[in-house]
């Protein structure tokens, strides 16, 4: 008689079966949603430089620090304001700085500063919300008692149109910067994986949808500074450099301008990608395919098979132990 044998089963006892049923909401056991770890960390990376950027934007030429006073949008130089055609031009703007005036004056988001080409800034005016930078008042202001100068019309006719552009210009570059910070922490969560249970247009509408939005204003904001800046100060230089009678130089800032188009053209990246993100789970086209594949591995015979194993007993996989008659 046999201590271990393998039970038997009557041919009228039907053999289990275990029937893999999948829905289409659920899928299969066999597919794994990938973690978006790496994308989270990207699209963080991303908005961390641009507010980086936008930060060093904004606090460009408030101080006569390394790095922040060569972060300007334009630069004034009245070093030598008299043509040299005029007689005695040399001696002329050799004593210019007795009447008050500055070799260079410098403009940033919040202020300008002034100084002198040999000792380089020596004061830069208290930072002001709103600021707009007006050439005219401040170098009437700073001319010594019974000093005048007469500036080109050209000058003053652009003052206008640059007290509304700067004013914009400065709340665009705020609230950018203020969105794009919040992006940080914010738009990552578009990559995060949701429980199964969650139906498709509660993920759009309450996840996907409001994250797009936040990383569409940081963009448009941010664009629109960007814009408006370049707009702004290279009509002012043309103005400027094209006046008659004086010989006025201006200079776009290059550290500034690469600043600034830098945050944008990251922002711009990261809208993108949001953008991919949501389309992807309005189709869920990675998703589908990953399922169909899982699904179409479930072939008949695996599932037989499948059955039969689960059908044995634990001891079913022992060697038979034959006794003695």
């Amino acid at each position: 008689m046999a201590i271990f044998s393998r039970p038997t089963r009557s041919p009228e006892t039907p053999a289990p079966s275990t029937s893999i049923s999948t829905t289409k909401d659920d899928p299969p056991p066999a597919y794994h949603k990938p973690r978006p770890t790496g994308l989270r960390l990207l699209t963080a990376t991303i908005y961390l430089l641009a507010t980086i950027f936008l930060i060093l934007v904004e606090i460009g030429n408030i101080t006569n620090n390394p790095v922040i006073r060569s972060t300007w949008f334009l630069q004034i130089n009245l070093a030598n304001i008299i043509p040299a055609s005029v007689p005695n031009a040399i001696f002329i703007n050799s004593i210019a700085q007795s009447i008050g005036l500055h070799d260079f004056y410098q403009v940033g988001l919040w202020n300008f500063c002034e100084g002198y080409n040999g000792q380089g800034i020596t004061h830069c005016s208290k930072p002001t919300a709103l600021y707009w930078f007006n050439p005219v008042e401040i170098i009437l202001n700073e001319l010594l008692a019974g000093a005048s100068i007469t500036l080109p019309i050209e000058i003053v006719n652009v003052l206008s149109l640059i007290k509304l552009a700067s004013a914009w210009m400065f709340s665009c570059f705020l609230v950018g910067t203020i969105l794009t910070f919040l992006s940080i922490f914010l738009a990552p969560l578009g990559f995060s994986q949701k429980p199964r249970w969650e139906h498709k247009a509660k993920r759009i509408f309450f996840r996907q949808f409001p994250i797009t939005l936040l990383t569409f204003a940081a963009l448009l904001f941010t664009a629109a500074a960007s814009v408006i800046a370049t707009v702004m100060f290279v009509i002012f230089q043309q103005k400027v450099s094209t006046a008659s009678d004086l010989n006025i130089e201006a200079y776009l800032g290059k550290p500034m301008l690469a600043f600034m188009w830098t945050a944008t053209g990251l922002n711009l990246i990261g809208f993108l990608m949001q953008i991919g993100t949501c389309c992807g789970v309005c189709c869920c086209t990675g998703r589908k395919k990953a399922e169909r594949r899982s699904r179409g591995a479930y072939t008949p015979n695996m599932a037989e098979k499948q059955s039969t194993l689960s059908s044995r007993s634990p001891g079913s996989f022992g060697f038979r132990r034959r006794g003695k008659q």
